[in-house]
């Protein structure tokens, strides 16, 4: 029999469950000897025993006093039959049993269990008490742990490493070369003070990491840990905030009092808009924890007591929301911008990233580069680890450019769908898709075709089109007049193709998004760009963040007069690359017709192949960046 106790918490259940297991061990030592008894063999009666002696039929008597049992074995009796039980009788009446037996000859022992007993009880006693003496101990630590807990509440939860054993160096950090160089001051600073402090300059207390997710400032602040050799603490700027107000102001001084123990030391708080938002910002007012935090972190890192030898690196992808107090020389005095990579960066990355991977030789890292603008570096590291999970998945040696092509559209686009049985429904699906890839092909300043598909994908796309933008513009974000309107155009290219085939009224809902990408960059044109007849002037604010407080009542920021010419000069754009994609299709109708025949036998046309094939009907413009144009000096 087994009884197991489990300690759930300190209490009254506990306690209640060792009371129950002390009684009901107790009750079961007196039962030791009835357990041992039911392994004997039959019972005698004392005057069956008594016949047997004087019949010569008992070999030998066991008489055990203390229990008043006499265990009996007969000439015939067999070596492995337990033997027969005799209860005695109490007084002096063994004694002539045990005469008879010697008179007999019988082989006779008499035992006395009195001290063997008590054996057993003090050692049963002692092991209840043993184990409850163990649950009160446990019972104490975790009570003990408890009020330690409640203790340690306001201490920061920052994770420390001596020496920062990050694994990653600046070596392992590819595409942001321009970044590398500005933290390698910071590590030459740590690595050797005095060659600053010689000539009057002081260690930098703050650098403030910024860019968009994924363009590897977490990865940057462990390269510096490990670049530079120090103590490194490292913690999220949630974790300062509790829902009890003084809790992170806490955490902040104690982070900070170990810092400066182990100065000079590196503290890295990523997601650092969590605590340090605009103050008293927002509607009904700031968050009165939050603040706290700010404040104390705001004193810490630049108060009345420095921080000498504690530089504080942040991460961030939204600046526009800090404190200004949090931004200023003396707290962050750098900011680091982590930009999206660009060509060279991304080869960079995707090179880092194939190391450790099974690339076929024919895969070409450049091209994949080149495939890939505005792809951040975790973009890129997951592109080539769905390469490899497909390509395991089919069972391949090595990843081809089939497997990439097949990642990036399904990081981009979605996963492929059984493709579509309705020849209908295709048909259209094959004009819309048509008309962008076309007008893409012949429109001087439109991006590249790269693929036109009418695959389905998940999230309701039965087909797309793929392009490649330009690099300089996706580098720069500078982006012509010319080549906003050939974007609308294309934008519009599937609407168009829906009316020239099959008239206005059988238009689909397949340009919905196209429709709004389409209203969205003209309405930019005119109110942000200053691209219209209205002049350059910045008609519409595009900082609306109501939950910063800022502009909290929303308010018109042009006339009534103004708005509507804006709205009409909006609709004049679009319906004019409306009516240029419709001549321009119109124009090529036997082209589209027979490239819509070759989309559907194939279903997938790569750029290259859909370009040979327009050739053969048209000439295509050359692709090229627009030349500057001098001004005359003022």
């Amino acid at each position: 029999m087994t009884v197991s106790l489990r300690f759930k918490a300190p209490g009254v259940k506990a306690t209640s469950l060792l009371t129950v297991a002390w009684l009901l061990l107790q009750s079961l030592v007196p039962l030791a000897p009835v357990l041992a008894q039911s392994k004997a063999g039959d019972s005698l009666s004392y005057g069956q025993l008594l016949e047997k002696v004087d019949q010569g039929l008992v070999q030998k008597v066991d008489l055990d006093q203390a229990r008043g049992l006499a265990l009996v074995r007969l000439t015939s009796d067999k070596s492995d039959q337990p033997p027969h039980q005799v209860v005695l009788f109490a007084g002096d009446r063994n004694s002539d049993l045990i005469r008879r037996l010697r008179s007999n000859r019988v082989d006779v022992e008499i035992r006395d269990s009195t001290s063997h007993s008590a054996l057993v009880w003090f050692a049963t006693n002692a092991l209840l008490g043993l184990i409850l003496v163990l649950g009160l101990l446990m019972l104490l630590r975790r009570s003990a742990a408890g009020a330690g807990s409640a203790m340690n509440f306001g201490r920061s939860k920052a994770r420390f490493q001596m020496e920062a054993k990050t694994g990653v160096v600046f070596d392992d950090v590819a595409g942001i070369e321009e970044a590398k160089e500005e933290l390698q001051e910071v590590v030459a600073f740590l690595k050797n003070p005095e060659k600053f402090t010689a000539i009057g300059a002081r260690i930098p207390r703050g650098v403030l990491l910024i860019g968009q997710p994924g363009t590897g400032k977490t990865l940057l602040a462990k390269a510096i840990a490990g670049e530079a050799g120090v103590p490194f603490f490292s913690i999220s700027g949630s974790e300062f905030v509790e829902m009890f107000v003084g809790v992170g102001a806490s955490r902040v001084r104690d982070l900070f009092r170990k810092a400066k123990e182990s100065a000079p030391c590196i503290v890295f708080i990523d997601e650092i808009d969590a605590v340090g938002r605009q103050r008293g910002a927002g509607i009904g007012g700031g968050n009165d924890e939050r603040e706290q935090t700010l404040n104390q972190l705001l004193t810490e890192m630049d108060g009345f007591e420095g921080n000498s030898g504690v530089i504080v690196i942040a991460a961030t992808n939204r600046v526009d929301v800090l404190d200004a107090a949090l931004l200023r020389p003396g707290r962050f005095d750098r900011q680091v911008v982590v930009d999206l990579p660009t060509y060279k960066g991304r080869l960079s990355i995707l090179e880092v990233h194939a190391r450790n991977k099974k690339i076929a030789p024919e895969v070409s890292l450049e091209a994949i580069a080149r495939r890939t603008p505005g792809f951040s570096g975790a973009a890129l590291a997951n592109l080539l680890n769905e390469s490899a999970i497909l390509t395991a998945r089919r069972r391949k040696e090595a990843v081809t450019m089939e497997e990439v092509e097949d990642a990036i559209d399904r990081i981009t686009i979605g996963l492929s769908l059984t493709p579509l049985l309705d020849s209908s429904r295709k048909r259209m699906t094959a004009y819309h898709e048509i008309g962008h890839a076309l007008l893409a092909t012949l429109l001087k300043h439109a991006d590249e075709l790269n693929k036109v598909t009418i695959i389905p994908r998940s999230g309701g796309v039965e087909g797309f089109t793929q392009f490649l933008p330009q690099e300089d513009m996706i580098d720069s974000g500078l982006y012509t007049r010319n080549w906003i309107l050939d974007r609308i155009t294309v934008a519009l290219g599937g609407l168009a193709a829906e009316a020239e085939v099959f008239g206005e009224d059988e238009t689909s809902t397949g340009a919905t998004n196209d429709i709004q990408q389409v209203t969205n960059l003209a309405r930019q044109m005119v109110t942000l760009y200053g691209m219209s007849e209205l002049g350059p002037m910045a008609l519409e604010s595009i900082d609306n963040q109501v939950f910063l407080g800022r502009n909290l009542m929303p308010r018109n920021e042009v006339s009534e007069d103004m708005a509507h010419r804006i709205d009409l000069k909006v609709r004049e754009i679009a319906l004019s690359c409306l009516s240029q994609a419709r001549l321009v299709l119109r124009q090529n109708r036997p082209l589209m017709d027979h490239l819509v025949d070759l989309l559907i036998e194939r279903e997938t046309m790569e750029g290259e192949d859909f370009r040979q094939i327009v050739k053969q009907y048209v000439d295509i413009p050359e692709k090229t960046a627009p030349a500057p144009v001098s001004l005359p000096s003022l």
